[in-house]
């Protein structure tokens, strides 16, 4: 994936035609199960030369010389569906839009996940969702293809780790193994670090027939952090305990109130331009939301 560009124009057109800014939560999500293509268990691992493996991929191309990888995991449980509507009729073009007018990153690659709790899902079918890399309007017609589960689960935590885990073994990532440059991933929610075992049985549930072992939270971060710089996004609603990211991701936990999730694409654009070196004081003060972004990086601003 990734032969073609971000075209602002392209996407005026295509909201204009559609009207779904305008649309309710249930009229732009109209899935009421995995569409067959976000289907983690159509997705195979990679091994070898990849000759005939159906990995997420991230590839060089005329039109994208320098890709920049971006996953962007939504928690899609009952407490996060609203957030879920608004990134996809009013962050996500802002996202694109930005990135490329302030030259953010390189060719942004796009990918969506809709991420559940496989502990709370029975068969663990809709966990997890994924869509492919985009670097155009494409990404906007898969966003709306996930399915809103609303399940969630009574242990104090949705399955994060699901995205990590799937980064780490399911993406090939063209510029990274040539050059060595990550991408980044961020995953958003309401709810605690992720504690929970993932199962071998659970995992053949989520991601099909093949050899898996009892994983741990802790390994698929690990999994994902070789090849992606991993952030998390704290939707500050629900009281929780968010002690556990801060623990684990340090200055890449990142927090925003639920008033502020206007601001949520100012926090991703800070994030990466501090990511690729911008001084993060200058980023701030810079900022039209500097109370917020303050308050994003308060974890990195303790040093």
């Amino acid at each position: 994936m990734g032969n073609a560009r971000w075209d602002s124009a392209s996407y005026d057109s295509y909201a204009a035609s559609t009207n779904y800014r305008a649309l309710k939560r249930e009229e732009v999500f109209t899935q009421r199960t995995v569409e067959e293509k976000l289907d983690p268990r159509n997705v195979k691992v990679g091994k070898g030369d990849r000759k005939g493996l159906q990995l997420r991929e991230s590839i060089i191309s005329e039109s994208n010389p320098d890709p920049t990888p971006i996953i962007l995991g939504l928690d899609v449980t009952g407490s996060m569906r609203d957030v879920v509507h608004q990134i996809a009729t009013v962050e996500l073009p802002k996202l694109m839009t930005e990135i490329h007018s302030q030259s953010v990153v390189s060719d942004p690659h796009v990918m969506f996940m809709g991420i559940d709790d496989v502990h709370a899902i029975r068969g663990g079918h809709g966990a997890l969702q994924v869509s492919y890399f985009e670097p155009d309007l494409k990404i906007v017609e898969q966003l709306r293809k996930l399915w809103l589960v609303g399940n969630g689960g009574g242990n104090d935590s949705e399955s994060y780790d699901l995205a990590w885990y799937f980064a780490g073994r399911y993406t090939y990532l063209e510029n990274f193994e040539k050059t060595g440059k990550p991408g980044f991933l961020f995953t958003i929610g309401d709810e605690p670090f992720p504690v929970d075992l993932n199962e071998a049985y659970q995992l053949e549930q989520i991601f099909g027939p093949g050899e898996y072992e009892d994983t741990t939270p802790l390994a698929c971060l690990k999994s994902a952090r070789q090849k992606f710089q991993v952030f998390h996004v704290s939707v500050e609603k629900g009281g929780y305990n968010l002690s556990g990211w801060d623990k684990h991701l340090g200055n890449n936990h990142l927090r925003i109130p639920a008033r502020d999730l206007k601001h949520l694409t100012d926090v991703v654009l800070a994030t990466m331009r501090i990511a690729n070196g911008a001084d993060i004081n200058d980023v701030i003060e810079t900022s039209e939301c500097s109370s917020v972004l303050r308050h994003a990086f308060k974890n990195a601003l303790k040093g």
